[in-house]
């Protein structure tokens, strides 16, 4: 997340205009950066004279003076590039040849007009934007940026879609082109405010309730420059632009005029809230989809999920249940054919016999099939799932996550409860993330409304620290199936995490 007081900041290079009403530009970029942890160098292109209501003049700084500041911070650290107005051609030649050399990730917001309407591109600086392409990492224009770039008009979600395609085509790395013009849109649901992204590899739409208020200024400039301090942050840029979106959303809510005139958004901090965080989805979504049931009994009672043992076999559930166990996994690797059906019927059975919370992890045809309480699906599963199906067929849905990108994708099923890891090294699987700590899954616990259950590395010297951090459930594999004497340990685990979470709910 954002870092601490004293702690060293990575720094973000921001290069745009500057707003004498100090609503957009690098006003808008210093303003982001540092709310989100990092530090903004400010280089600028033009000073602009402007307000809510009127463009008054450009006043494009010259090349050397341009030059100049960009010698000046050749010698701080900076991590990445955030490119906002570009004043004049001879700007333009000269970061064309500068900025490949920083070799670092750049993020472009193509400003190409005043919030007042007037237009700061001519036809001939139009097409001289585009010889830019190639140097951009990630190239963020609002709806009339793309139609100009294109040349063409943008009136559905399809030709968003096909716009991010052409753009990919002229040599942007990747695009995120944004929904704030909705009301040109057919067909778009104005009661949701949605960005497409594409890098030729992933494409996805991210949606978010549309907040109401019209102190939108700097919006463009904020969205940029969040993805730009993300990345300075070591977030991956698919983690990034959700980051970023959850900010312009702190951004709204926080938003304010400015006497008679329309005001800027201003966010405060890292983001860290649920109403913050976008429905991340492959195609896009008219509206937004209905919730799974919660995490009650099977009997209807409620309790926490408290020891969450996740298990490969039916045999491990005959063992554990008898415990007092209330939630638990199986997730069967090695079997196939009548030989997994049986299995998964008998663990089933068995969860109904105890008053267990049974997922089954995957295999979600089998469990609709013998109305298992809830099915877990990963990542990679939510591709396949007809989670429809599952939804109507009355099971919960459990998720596992493992970063912002992620953690989206799941929102957008509203799960039963997300599952957050890797909290520890674990062995059992072979993960590209870092461990997110007690800390880590701390920022989750205050950010996401949902149950969450850590995973990953827990074992008995790491209970407290998870409790402590809010897990509502602890899942744990080897630390039980590994055990010296598996059934007496999950006892000492269970009694344990009962007793904190019956002490905290007090």
């Amino acid at each position: 997340m954002s870092n601490s007081t004293n702690a060293s900041r990575p720094a973000v290079l921001c290069i745009g205009g500057n707003d004498s009403a100090g609503m957009a530009g690098l006003s808008m970029d210093v303003k982001v950066c540092s709310a989100l942890g990092a530090h903004a160098l400010s280089v600028c292109t033009a000073n602009t004279a402007q307000n809510s209501t009127q463009f008054s003049a450009l006043n494009p700084l010259a090349c050397e003076t341009l030059q100049s500041q960009l010698d000046g911070i050749q010698s701080c650290e900076f991590s990445t590039i955030k490119l906002g107005l570009v004043a004049s051609e001879e700007q333009l030649d000269l970061l064309k040849h500068w900025l490949p050399k920083q070799q670092r990730p750049v993020i472009w917001d193509p400003v190409m007009a005043a919030t007042a309407g007037d237009s700061f591109c001519s036809a001939s600086m139009l097409a001289k934007l585009k010889e830019l392409a190639h140097g951009i990492s990630l190239l963020t224009p609002n709806i009339p940026e793309a139609e100009a770039l294109l040349e063409q008009s943008i009136t559905s979600p399809g030709d968003i879609e096909a716009a991010a395609k052409q753009l990919l085509q002229l040599g942007f790395q990747a695009v995120l082109i944004k929904g704030g013009h909705r009301d040109s849109i057919q067909g778009q649901n104005q009661s949701l405010a949605q960005d497409y992204f594409s890098d030729g590899q992933r494409s996805f739409w991210l949606s978010s309730e549309a907040l109401p208020g019209s102190n939108t200024r700097g919006s463009g400039c904020a969205f940029a420059s969040a993805v730009a301090a993300a990345l300075a942050l070591q977030y991956s840029l698919y983690d990034a632009v959700v980051i970023a979106k959850m900010a312009i959303n702190q951004g709204m809510l926080n938003s304010y005029a400015l006497g008679a005139q329309r005001g800027p958004l201003a966010v405060k901090n890292f983001p860290k809230s649920q109403h913050e965080l976008p429905v991340l989805s492959a195609t896009h979504p008219d509206e937004l989809l209905p919730a799974f049931p919660g995490c009650t009994l099977p009997d209807g009672g409620e309790a926490p999920l408290g020891l969450y043992p996740v298990v490969d076999s039916a045999a491990w559930l005959e063992r554990l249940l008898p415990l007092g166990i209330t939630t638990a996994q199986l997730r069967v690797k090695e079997l196939e054919g009548k030989a997994l059906e049986d299995e998964i019927e008998r663990a089933i059975s068995l969860g109904r016999q105890y008053n267990c919370r049974l997922f089954i992890n995957d295999y979600w045809q089998l469990a609709i099939k013998h109305q298992a309480y809830g099915v877990h699906l990963g990542q990679e599963d939510l591709d396949d799932a007809d989670i429809k199906a599952i939804r109507e067929a009355g099971l919960r849905l459990g998720t596992s996550t493992h970063c912002h990108y992620e953690v989206a994708r799941a929102h957008h099923y509203r799960p039963s409860y997300v599952a957050v890891g890797p909290v520890y090294a674990t062995t059992t699987k072979i993960m590209p993330w870092i461990p997110h700590g007690p800390e880590g899954f701390r920022y989750w616990q205050q950010c996401l409304n949902y149950p969450l259950v850590a995973i990953g590395g827990i074992n008995a010297s790491r209970i407290q620290a998870m409790l402590e951090a809010g897990a509502n459930g602890i899942a744990m594999i080897t630390a039980i199936t590994l055990a010296e004497s598996p059934q007496n340990s999950a006892k000492i685990f269970k009694e344990q995490i009962d007793e904190y979470q019956q002490q905290s709910a007090k």
